[in-house]
């Protein structure tokens, strides 16, 4: 069973829930799919049992001894990545176009590294992550090494929480495919109503049964309504209503799960929540 956390942007309290439901559901794999901002490790200490890198693309690259400075490169390059027969990593896309005009064979595509990967072993269970190299860009193929770095230490068919990524892109839908259950994060505000329908709509196109919690719900009860209007309208499950909390920010700055502050109020509904959600999935 593979439960991710999504929201429709980041501050939504996303990781501070999925790490909660993984400290409830104790022995758990846990995989962060937030490779643009993880986080999720830091709320553990642990020791990391495989190191590995992740090869996202390829980049080109001119041999300036052999070019001819011919210009044909630059002329077919879409993305306008070669200037002065210099080709800017950033800019690249690697499709290898500009080899195939090159008539003196001067330019080639060599692999480039975009991330370190991590499997980090805790005391009961493992977190599969990644930390991205500065300008790489979050990768779908990227998520679903993750994924499967996770199922590879999963002997026993435990629960996996995955913490997604926020929004609709790539990365959320490599972290929702194949997927059995989502629990969508949002608050009541006009953003936080729209960026649920726009994840809404997405689960929906992949068919994937989805559950919603409302993060501080009481900030703002009048959309709070409207929210559980579009969530009965939806079909979908609301499974939890979490109260405005000092408490949480106070875990966040301790870096510890919020579970550990036992008179929080925030953490009462969370504990409520799961039992919603395990009669649920």
């Amino acid at each position: 069973m593979e439960l991710v956390v999504l929201s429709g942007k980041g501050g939504t309290g996303k990781t501070t829930i999925a790490t909660a439901l993984a400290e409830l559901a104790k022995d758990v794999i846990r995989i962060d799919c937030d490779v643009d901002a993880p986080n999720l490790y830091l709320f553990y200490k642990g020791n990391d049992i495989e190191k590995g890198e992740f090869i996202g693309g390829k980049k080109a690259s001119i041999d300036e001894a052999i070019c001819t400075k011919c210009g044909k490169c630059k002329s077919i390059c879409k993305f306008h990545a070669i200037e002065n027969f210099n080709i800017n990593s950033f800019d690249c896309e690697g499709c290898g176009a500009c080899i195939l005009v090159c008539p003196e064979d001067a330019i080639k595509l060599a692999n480039e590294k975009t991330a370190d990967t991590f499997i980090t072993e805790l005391e009961k269970g493992i977190i599969s992550r990644a930390e991205m190299g500065i300008g790489s860009d979050g990768s779908g193929k990227l998520i679903t090494h993750l994924r499967k770095g996770g199922r590879r230490f999963n002997k026993n068919e435990k629960l996996t929480i995955i913490d997604g990524s926020p929004g609709i892109g790539c990365a959320v839908i490599s972290s929702i495919t194949g997927s059995d259950a989502v629990l969508v994060v949002t608050e009541p505000t006009k953003s936080g109503l729209e960026d649920l329908m726009r994840v809404a709509a997405l689960c929906e196109h992949f068919g994937i049964f989805t559950m919603v919690c409302i993060n501080k719900y009481d900030i703002n009860e009048e959309i709070g309504i409207e929210i559980e209007r579009f969530i009965e309208d939806k079909g979908l499950q609301l499974v939890g209503k979490i109260p405005y909390d000092d408490v949480v920010m106070k875990s966040i700055n301790d870096l510890k799960p919020i579970t550990y502050y036992e008179d929080s109020a925030a953490e009462k509904a969370i504990e409520k929540m799961w039992s919603n959600i395990k009669k649920l999935i």
